[in-house]
């Protein structure tokens, strides 16, 4: 499957985690830990947002693998945002091409996934069809997680995000079983806006992919009074993750089952996920 991370908090340069940590996005490319696949080298994306709150957040994509991409490490570099989410891909069902590559963009969303929906290439036109025109046109590529992404929209993302994100995944789950496909769904997702994040991990069978996140900083400060990382944190920074950065004990919690997060500027709260709305 694939890795993720998103971020939300004081100006941080996107290399701090995506090259420099521990068990960075990129070493999770090569040898990821608790993954369904060792190796996601099926290509990446990173989306950030600028200072301007009216302006479309930003995205880089590429087909090549995350290590092997030097544009990649100098964007990193150069790059300081406050909200941003990169992804490495390990594709399923669908071919290695750029615009099936994460994050997907729509206005001011971003949008990633990891896991699947099962026999997606049956369920697809089904799931097509229930997207709203409106939505439709921005479709590019031909993953399964692009059209979670509309159907969300389509069930009112910009205006109240659990329960479309409830209404897509019962969409999904519904397809599925009518085509005798037991467990449809699987996925840790995660949407920013440039003002929240917001985050579920679920699956139909119960058992989803890893998904953590960091403990409160004020905390963490406190327990690691002389580490730079940690220090560098505001206080009201957050982030989601497939697999932790590093290995310091009571850094990262994971996200219970059947959960959904929404962060906005240090306020984070925690939801049951229950599929419906159909």
């Amino acid at each position: 499957m694939c890795r993720w991370m998103a971020y939300s908090g004081n100006p941080m340069q996107l290399d701090t985690v995506i090259f420099k940590a521990q068990h960075s996005l990129i070493d999770q490319s090569l040898h990821s830990r608790l993954g369904a696949t060792t190796t996601n080298g099926d290509g990446f994306g990173v989306g950030w947002y600028g200072p301007d709150p009216d302006e479309a957040p930003f995205r880089y994509r590429s087909i090549h693998p995350a290590w092997n991409d030097r544009n990649l490490r100098e964007a990193a570099r150069a790059i300081r945002a406050s909200m941003f989410v990169a992804h490495i891909r390990a594709a399923t069902d669908t071919p290695a091409q750029e615009t099936n590559c994460h994050p997907f963009r729509h206005e001011n969303w971003l949008f990633v996934h990891n896991g699947l929906i099962r026999e997606y290439p049956l369920l697809r036109r089904e799931l097509l069809m229930q997207v709203d025109p409106r939505y439709f046109l921005s479709l590019e590529g031909s993953t399964d997680s692009e059209v979670m992404f509309l159907l969300a929209l389509t069930f009112g993302l910009n205006q109240d995000p659990l329960p479309a994100l409830e209404k897509m995944a019962a969409t999904v789950e519904d397809a599925g079983r009518r085509h005798g496909v037991e467990f449809p769904l699987n996925m840790t997702i995660c949407a920013q806006d440039g003002e929240r994040m917001i985050a579920v991990r679920y699956s139909s069978e119960r058992s989803s992919r890893t998904l953590f996140h960091n403990d409160d900083v004020r905390h963490l400060k406190q327990l690691y009074p002389d580490e730079p990382r940690i220090a560098a944190l505001g206080d009201d920074s957050y982030m989601l993750l497939s697999e932790p950065l590093s290995e310091l004990p009571g850094v990262w919690q994971e996200v219970p089952e059947a959960t959904a997060v929404i962060a906005h500027r240090g306020d984070v709260r925690y939801f049951p996920f229950v599929p419906g709305g159909l």
